[in-house]
């Protein structure tokens, strides 16, 4: 069947420029690359008492049946929503059926005509995402850098007269960096301007705070939020998102968010493992394990060309596409899950080697690793042969 000439074209041009994506085949090589953070993806346990609850609750049904607002919004939804409250100090929760979802339901119908967004420029794609598809004006601000936001806040208000509402949008953990902005001070230059702070924790979320809270708990900051957005695809091992913030939030949410709204809910099963993850939270000990092995690759890399960071994830700039592809396949073949990420995922000349810590990493596979780097730093560019 034909195609049409401009979706080749575009095929065309990320072969040629050596961007072209392809799903990958699974590996056994050595995890340096999964979300999964603490094993939960793979935790039998977490496994065999989501099954037993499902039994226990009779329910043995495969699907929601339909949207939320129609017939997919079973008990268990209220039950694990209230749970999160508790377990994250938030006054309401909303499920969502991915990270994804939970993004662009918000950004897209929050933030009303007439307002002002300013967001880290290094935000995750299903924010800005969002953001495009919201009535409101945006504006990034430079990574981090809160005299930038804090200026570019000021040229608005000076400019604009209107009743406008600002909001500020940042990501607790980067998932590109692994970094983290100054959030005590980004609370306080959002109360100083009057603006509403949203803030992504997906990559916080079983890394840091009691239990693996977050960041924002770590620092006592959650009542200082606006909206705080957290996913279950990393350290939790599952999938869907929730959105925390007021009643009055979620209300609106409910009434206007389409990625909700239109959308058939999560089967039994899904919730049923969120809710289980959330319990392993708060008794294993793969938290402190790989809090542990974050302290072995930052020591062990600290004099090494690497992005520093206190997350479970870390980089290492190979300026160039084919540069950090060919990096990472020899990385591959020596037995290390390491994946590279290109331009214009990251800006050109930034292109990095993605290393992702986990709790059942070894020492020993995190030196030998590190060592790999470094021979293959050695060389101004690598070549396959």
């Amino acid at each position: 069947m034909n195609i049409p000439k401009k979706i080749q074209e575009k095929l065309n041009n990320r072969i040629q420029n050596k961007v072209f994506r392809v799903l990958p085949s699974a590996t056994n090589t050595i995890d340096f690359s999964s979300n999964n953070y603490l094993g939960f993806a793979t935790s039998e346990t977490i496994f065999k008492n989501t099954h037993q609850l499902l039994i226990d609750r009779n329910l043995q049904q495969n699907g929601a049946t339909g949207s939320r607002l129609l017939s997919g919004n079973y008990e268990l939804y209220q039950e694990v929503e209230a749970q999160l409250c508790t377990f994250h100090n938030s006054e309401a929760a909303l499920l969502f059926n991915s990270g994804y979802d939970a993004n662009i339901g918000f950004f897209s119908v929050v933030p009303q005509r007439g307002d002002i967004i300013f967001y880290d420029e290094f935000i995750h794609a299903s924010i800005r995402d969002g953001i495009g598809m919201s009535n409101a004006k945006s504006y990034k601000f430079k990574h981090n850098d809160l005299s930038d936001l804090q200026a570019k806040i000021q040229k608005i208000k000076q400019s604009n007269t209107t009743d406008q509402e600002i909001y500020i949008v940042t990501e607790s953990v980067f998932s590109m960096d692994g970094d983290s902005p100054d959030l005590k001070n980004l609370v306080k230059l959002s109360k100083k301007e009057n603006a509403y702070l949203v803030v992504d924790e997906a990559h916080a979320l079983g890394v840091f705070g009691e239990h693996g809270k977050g960041l924002l708990q770590e620092l006592h900051l959650e009542n200082e939020v606006f909206a705080r957005i957290y996913t279950f695809g990393k350290a939790l091992g599952c999938h869907g998102a929730v959105i925390l913030g007021s009643n009055t939030l979620k209300s609106y949410l409910v009434n206007f968010s389409r990625s909700l709204i239109y959308t058939t809910g999560l089967p039994p099963h899904a919730v049923a493992t969120i809710k289980i993850a959330y319990d392993e939270l708060s008794q294993t000990t793969a938290i402190q394990d790989l809090q542990k092995n974050i302290h072995i690759f930052k020591e062990t890399t600290k004099n090494l060309n690497f992005i520093p960071g206190n997350a479970a994830i870390h980089c290492c700039i190979f300026s160039g596409n084919e540069n950090v592809k060919n990096a990472a396949k020899k990385l591959q073949e020596k037995g290390f899950n390491v994946k590279p990420i290109v331009s214009p995922t990251v800006p050109k000349g930034k292109e990095r080697l993605r290393f992702c810590l986990h709790s059942y990493n070894t020492e020993a596979e995190i030196k030998a690793v590190i060592n790999t780097v470094q021979i293959l730093q050695s060389c101004k560019t690598i070549s396959i042969q």
